[in-house]
């Protein structure tokens, strides 16, 4: 009897407990259907708890009203938070209609939200109107299949609404690669849709090629990017396409590979990372490497540990040049030089902007992508109004704005006159506001230490306090907040990044770039927000007073040494 052949680029040991649950589901079935007949409980039990994530779903409760029920001997009020998939972020205005009327109807928050995954998300569905939700969604053309869990989710491109042409080639892009790496499972049809079900034959009653049947190690991101806009920071992201144009067309894309934000506090093996470019490719050979790359994190990603599973770590323990020989080897094809290009600007161009068609395009800024009609002003009716009259389509951005694309010149008056009556268009909102973001956090978020969403408006004000103390109020700091390490809100990309540990209480982070290209470090730990604030007073001052012509606030901390420049994070982040 031969002797098995381990495979050095593969971790040994007992498997993370998700690979079995894995492995049992039969192919992402579970016992999802019993529990949504299950009227005991509001939420979902065992492994389903699990399940749903790669169907879109996390299973959440109202923390600011967990311990009242818990007074009242009741189980949290559950409620599921979806995710949809949108590659591209493009929706008709038909579609959001219908989204608009079930979270009016179905929401526990009556709110659209829109997420830095390029997409839109319902909070606060109960269990009785999950499946409807489901329906409703299919009706209009929408799913949420493999935006959450241990698949490739979203794929994200860059919403330039200017070269409209080179966006429409690269936008399809995205549409490929996500329907090419998608779950071929039809459990989601059957749970959701009544689709007809498979004759369950063994563990396995449906085949996943590219996935695998446990699926990947952890979860895994995917972009295209049309420089030099980085609207959907690259180095958030496992896989990442950017476009390589002779002017007009689209020829190929130098790949980007290993990046990722999420880290753990207290374990040093965790974080933040820049991806690699690995090297150019052609048009025609896309599907291929996205697919070498998806089944060699697949194979060689890490299933003991999950904290060490992604991507980046996969890339930093094989080492990054077996890696990308291993994908040269799947694909039969080998990268080609990189092709120069330069990333510039990350943000969004709030405001009209004429696309190289004569089309008009209006950039929405939405605070925290949260779209509710509040005593502030009437977003979600305003956005509900445009919608009814527009005729082109919808484009939700990275940064969680929304662009009215493709608006006829004809048209462009009564569409501004809507959106400045609803306080979708304000000339008082400051570059700072608008380059400033959270993650949810709380109230939904389980894993949320500290405020972020909540937070953000008013320390916003107060930042701009500072801008203006010290005579730069027209100028602004990427500055971002999170919850919790987990990275949603990219504060790991950030110049200055507050991720929470507490209430109140946060880690202060400097030293990204204005291009997104830069992970910041830690600078100051577990600071309540007026000390932050008091920090950040004297470091602003400091920069004012010292920096160099065009120098960003993240460029000024490193080059006077007040933060050391992470180069490598496995090296640097930590050390």
């Amino acid at each position: 009897m031969s002797a098995q052949v381990i495979d050095p680029n593969v971790v040994q040991g007992p498997l993370a407990v998700n690979e079995r649950i894995k492995g049992q589901s039969k192919n992402l079935r579970g016992t999802i259907s019993a529990d949504l007949d299950d009227q005991i409980t509001g939420g979902f039990t065992s492994d389903n708890f699990q399940l749903i994530r790669f169907h879109g779903m996390y299973q959440q409760d109202d923390r600011d009203i967990r311990n009242e029920r818990a007074k009242q001997k009741l189980e949290p009020l559950h409620n599921v938070m979806l995710r949809a998939r949108m590659p591209g972020g493009i929706i008709t205005p038909k579609q959001w209609l219908a989204i608009d009327k079930f979270a009016e109807d179905h929401s526990s928050y009556g709110s659209i939200r829109l997420t830095t995954r390029q997409t839109f998300q319902f909070h606060g569905v109960l269990k009785p109107n999950i499946k409807l939700m489901h329906q409703t969604l299919n009706s209009i053309g929408i799913d949420s299949i493999a935006t959450a869990g241990d698949v490739n989710r979203n794929v994200l491109c860059t919403s330039n609404p200017i070269e409209s042409t080179l966006h429409q080639q690269a936008y399809q892009w995205a549409i490929k690669i996500s329907e090419h790496l998608l779950p071929k499972t039809r459990a989601y049809a059957e749970i959701w849709l009544d689709g007809e079900k498979v004759e369950d034959t063994g563990d396995n009653i449906d085949v996943e090629p590219i996935l695998g049947n446990n699926y990947l190690p952890r979860k895994f991101k995917t972009t295209v990017v049309i420089p030099p806009d980085n609207d959907i920071d690259v180095h958030a992201n496992d896989l990442n396409f950017v476009a390589i144009s002779d002017g007009e067309n689209l020829i190929g894309f130098n790949v980007l590979v290993g990046g990722g934000l999420a880290m753990t506090f207290g374990d040093n093996s965790t974080y933040p990372r820049r991806a690699d470019d690995f090297g150019f490719i052609e048009l025609k050979d896309t599907l291929a490497f996205a697919e070498a790359v998806v089944t060699t994190q697949r194979d060689w990603g890490n299933r003991v540990n999950r904290k060490n599973a992604k991507t980046k770590y996969t890339l930093d323990r094989v080492g990054i040049d077996t890696f990308k020989a291993e994908v040269e080897r799947r694909t039969g094809i080998a990268f080609a030089a990189s092709r120069p290009f330069e990333f510039t600007t990350r943000g969004d161009r709030i405001g009209w902007v004429e696309g190289i068609d004569g089309k008009q395009h209006l950039t929405l800024f939405i605070e925290n992508g949260r779209i509710k009609d509040n005593n502030l002003a009437p977003l979600k009716t305003g956005v509900k109004k445009i919608a009814e009259i527009h005729q082109g389509d919808f484009r939700m951005t990275a940064n969680q704005n929304l662009i009215v694309a493709g608006v006829a010149t004809e048209d462009k008056a009564a569409i501004e006159k809507i959106a400045i009556a609803h306080g979708l268009i304000d000339d008082t909102q400051s570059a700072q506001r608008q380059n400033s973001m959270a993650c949810v956090a709380f109230p939904t978020c389980p894993l949320a230490m500290a405020e972020a969403e909540r937070f953000l408006p008013e320390y916003v004000t107060r930042l701009e306090g500072l801008l203006s103390k010290h005579n730069i109020s027209d100028e602004h700091i990427i500055f971002r907040v999170t919850g919790c390490p987990n990275g949603c809100g990219r504060a790991m990309l950030a110049e200055i990044g507050l991720v929470g540990r507490g209430p109140d209480k946060y880690n202060v982070y400097l030293g990204g770039n204005i291009a997104g290209t830069r992970v910041p470090k830690l600078y100051k730990e577990n600071l309540t927000s007026n000390s932050i604030l008091s920090l950040l007073d004297e470091l602003i001052g400091q920069w004012v007073a010292e920096r160099q012509p065009q120098e960003c606030f993240g460029d000024f901390v490193i080059r006077a040494g007040i933060i050391a420049e992470v180069k490598n994070s496995a090296r640097d982040f930590h050390g």
